[in-house]
């Protein structure tokens, strides 16, 4: 189930300048007399009317601490106060008011939070992490991660993946010296080997590197960071690990909570060629 949430509107183009130009919303439909906005997760719609809808309150939430702060100095005119931290609810907040009045609540949840992004802001939002808090992924939160990443495919629906939790400091330290490109997986609490028996499918190469994708963004979808180790499918990772010899490693990630956020960095356009 989706939705959207209306409101009515008497300045249409002023609403909706400020915010796709102030907040960094993108018109998702255009209707004439009607328009819906759209940021992550959160559908807006504003339609023309002869009366204005004001009640309520709009809540955007952030991705850091830091992106509250920046929508202040834009909003600076039309806030209420300045950034504040609510402790009772732990989060970093301003409000503010929309060219008609609305309240607008701008925030950062300063604690963890079940899966809330779109499909879309998943994929273009999914960076490689190398720096990470000590706070420690719970069971429950990994488990929720490898339950997504179950349902990835595989050759004939063979599902021949499997994980290794590393949690031992030992371990991880020696696993972050394989290679120097191994080396976040000491800045993280844990790792996770991401592992494929060809004894059940013929395609474990295959299999593996799509559950380990799959892997990347159900991680990613619990605000848990990873990286992409590549080459640690080596006898020495396997003699860490007590992985059989002819299994597929097709990564050792380093998993935490992130300490840092990456920037988007610039992609190439998409080449496509039409046969």
């Amino acid at each position: 189930m989706n939705g959207i949430i209306f409101f009515k509107t008497r300045k249409l183009a002023e609403v909706t300048a400020f915010y796709t130009r102030t907040l960094g919303m993108s018109i998702w439909l255009d209707q004439a007399d009607c328009v819906i906005l759209k940021k992550g997760n959160l559908l807006l719609g504003f339609c023309q009317r002869d009366s204005v809808d004001a009640q309520g309150m709009i809540t955007i939430f952030t991705e850091n601490r830091d992106e509250v702060d920046q929508i202040y100095s834009l909003l600076r005119e039309r806030a209420d106060n300045a950034p504040v931290f609510n402790k009772t609810y732990q989060i970093y907040q301003f409000f503010a008011r929309d060219p008609e009045n609305r309240a607008v609540e701008i925030q950062w949840f300063d604690h963890s939070l079940n899966p809330y992004r779109s499909g879309s802001d998943l994929l273009i939002s999914r960076r490689s992490v190398r720096s990470f808090t000590s706070e420690p992924v719970s069971d429950e939160i990994l488990h929720r991660i490898l339950d997504s990443t179950r349902y990835a495919p595989s050759a004939r629906n063979s599902q021949p993946v499997y994980f290794v939790a590393v949690r031992s400091e030992d371990k991880i330290r020696k696993l972050a010296n394989v290679r120097s490109a191994a080396a976040p997986i000491a800045n993280a609490p844990m790792a996770l080997a991401n592992v494929a028996d060809p004894g059940i499918s013929r395609r474990a190469v295959q299999d593996g590197d799509i559950a380990a994708y799959h892997l990347l963004l159900a991680a990613w979808d619990y605000g848990v960071g990873t990286c992409w180790i590549a080459d640690m499918d080596r006898p020495e990772v396997k003699t860490i690990l007590k992985i059989p010899d002819h299994h597929y490693i097709s990564t050792v990630t380093p998993l935490g909570w992130p300490a840092e956020s990456p920037p988007i960095r610039e992609r190439r356009l998409v080449s496509l060629k039409n046969l």
